[in-house]
């Protein structure tokens, strides 16, 4: 999405909802109509409206289209003041190490992942699990006794746990030094979630329970359901969303952990520059436009070695490809 002003300064935005393409364009020509004309100085205002559109009310479609527009405002507003968008938020941190996903596959091809991510010198893992709980702990136990320490090693077991298997998971790869899990329990049954032994829930992350700042709220309620808060831009409607879960956590002594879906530099530099704007960032998944074939920009953020940090440039620090 390009937002553009009446003296020629313009903002990109991305809204990435795989599956959803037609009805996000949908939503953003909905949104067209209501964007021109407005005065880009005012985009809080604008956010709060468009979030309360009864266009696809409480709807993905409706946020990840809400996030492209909220994307491109604050590209454009931070242009008009050339500066960063981190800056104008306050930069908390220059350089986190970000993760790389394993999908859910056999044990010889995540040893095999792992050690073609080792040569491109990422040195944090995300594994999917959650199909089978047996596999899961063979192929931790596996990367473990192949690399010894050299990864960091988070789990995202994607909803596919119950309290038994999640406890089973935790007991089986107690000694090997897990970072995370990701949400492992199905959305609705956060009752469940919140009734885990406290090792388990100060070490999990929600992610698909955590879609807005209503929800952020009840999983921060003592006692906590989780002890960390994944953070997506396109499930809360952009920056604005995300800062309003960010403080939320931050009063519960939570912390985050940004990720994504598949997309493209535009929203992944986005997410960097929030993350890098609060103070309770502790892990980054943002590894979505790493395996696409082509990107619309360039710039934005540079990664070596799995660090990631900004490109200095104003608003996200991207420029268009032509």
């Amino acid at each position: 999405v390009k937002v553009e002003t009446d003296d020629g300064i313009y903002g990109l935005g991305e809204a990435g909802l795989s599956g959803r393409e037609l009805a996000v364009i949908g939503a953003l020509r909905h949104f067209r109509e209501f964007l021109i004309g407005r005065d880009p100085m005012q985009r809080g205002r604008i956010w709060q409206e468009l979030y309360r559109s009864q266009y696809f009310e409480g709807g993905r479609v409706l946020l990840a289209a809400q996030s492209a527009i909220d994307i491109a405002l604050h590209d454009a507003f931070c242009k008009y003041l050339d500066i960063p968008v981190v800056d104008f938020y306050g930069r908390k941190h220059r350089y986190l190490p970000t993760s790389v996903t394993i999908g859910i596959c056999d044990v010889n091809k995540t040893l095999q992942e792992a050690r073609e991510y080792k040569d491109l010198g990422f040195k944090i893992l995300k594994v999917k699990t959650g199909h089978n709980v047996d596999l899961d702990i063979e192929r931790c136990i596996m990367l473990r006794e192949e690399f010894g320490n050299y990864f960091i090693i988070r789990v995202d077991a994607n909803q596919g746990y119950d309290q038994d298997k999640t406890i089973k998971f935790y007991k089986a790869t107690q000694n090997l030094d897990i970072e995370l899990i990701e949400q492992p329990i199905p959305v609705g049954e956060e009752r469940e979630m919140g009734l885990l032994p406290y090792e388990i829930r100060k070490i999990m992350a929600c992610d698909e329970s955590l879609k807005n700042s209503a929800s952020a709220f009840k999983l921060a309620t003592d006692p906590h359901t989780c002890g960390i808060f994944n953070i997506k831009l396109m499930k809360c409607g952009g920056l604005s969303g995300a800062f309003e879960i960010a403080r939320i956590a931050q009063l519960a002594d939570i912390d985050l952990f940004w990720g994504c879906f598949d997309e493209s530099l535009v929203s992944i530099s986005a997410a960097l520059h929030a993350a890098f704007a609060c103070h309770n960032t502790r892990y980054l998944d943002l590894d979505g436009s790493l395996d696409l074939a082509e990107d619309i920009v360039t710039g934005g953020f540079e990664i070596h070695d799995g660090m990631m940090s900004i490109v200095a440039g104003p608003g996200f620090g991207f420029r268009e490809i032509l």
